[in-house]
């Protein structure tokens, strides 16, 4: 169960929840959309399901798809290796077909400076935990 602290103020929690579900339904997006990362998103939703509902942090934490992600990431800070190849194959995939289909060049650019932040994101992190 992950570490919860809640806002104070129900106006704050709104927001957090908001944002959670957000944040959540477009990680969903994300495992079916090529491009559109996941990993990010999944992170983002819990952190701030944790600050508004300990219900929606543990549905996250026990979820068949996001559960081992968060797990991995909560316990030892690491997303794995298999994990940072689906994401950057889906972002280069999607890329592709902007570039492709996109005849508007600042908004491929913008695109690909997304992508590319998501990217250096995943793979700067540890893939295995550390041993002491």
């Amino acid at each position: 169960m992950p570490e919860t602290r809640l806002a104070r103020a129900a106006w704050q929690r709104w927001l957090w929840l908001l944002l959670a579900y957000l944040c959540i339904g477009i990680a969903m997006l994300g495992v079916v959309l090529p491009g559109l990362p996941t990993t990010e998103f999944v992170l983002l939703a819990a952190w701030a399901a944790s600050r508004s509902s300990p219900r929606l942090a543990a549905w996250l934490e026990n979820h068949r798809l996001f559960g081992p992600l968060l797990h991995d990431w909560r316990l030892h800070g690491v997303v794995v290796r298999r994990t940072k190849w689906a994401a950057s194959l889906s972002m280069l995939l999607a890329l592709s077909i902007l570039l492709l289909t996109v005849d508007h060049l600042p908004s491929v650019l913008f695109a690909a400076a997304g992508m590319s932040c998501g990217a250096l994101f995943i793979w700067t992190r540890p893939e295995k935990p550390r041993v002491s």
